[in-house]
Order: C-alpha cells, then sequence, then structure tokens
C-alpha cells in the first residue's frame, strides 16, 4: 500500500511538473507573438520618438500585458475543454 502512494505521489509531482512547464512554454510563445503583431504598428503616430527608450519599454510592457492575456485564455481554454472530456466519459 506505501508503495502505491509513493507512485501516486510522484506521478501527480511529474503532472504538476509538466503542467508548470506547459504554462511557461504557452506564456513566451503568446508573448512572442504579441511582440511580432506589435512591430507593424505604425509607433510614429504615438510616439515623437519610436526607437527611443521609452518607446521600446512600451512596445516591450504592452507585449507582455496583451501575451499574458492570451497566454491565460489560452490555457483556460485547455483547462476547460479537459474538465469537459472528464465530464463526458
Amino acid at each position: 500500500m506505501d508503495a502505491d502512494a509513493n507512485n501516486l505521489f510522484n506521478e501527480m509531482q511529474t503532472l504538476t511538473g509538466l503542467t508548470g512547464l506547459f504554462s511557461i512554454i504557452v506564456q513566451l510563445i503568446s508573448i512572442f507573438l504579441v511582440w511580432i503583431l506589435l512591430k507593424e504598428v505604425k509607433w510614429e503616430a504615438i510616439f515623437r520618438f519610436p526607437r527611443s527608450l521609452k518607446a521600446r519599454m512600451f512596445q516591450v510592457l504592452l507585449a507582455v500585458a496583451i501575451g499574458h492575456l492570451l497566454a491565460q485564455f489560452v490555457l483556460q481554454y485547455w483547462d476547460y475543454s479537459t474538465m469537459l472530456r472528464s465530464f463526458v466519459e
């Protein structure tokens, strides 16, 4: 019985680690995709000097904020779809 509990604990620990790794990867990919999309924005209309440090920092922070929202949407959708799968079974 003790060996079964230990195996279950190890499996849960591995699953938790994989879930965390998956979440980090989704976050980074989302931020990267938003960064690529933000490169198409005409920053000259917003900033007087679009290549200045302040403008670049704004672009980075905006990419992180929007990328985080996108990643949260994807991860929640993934979570809800796995919940539905267990509901159907």
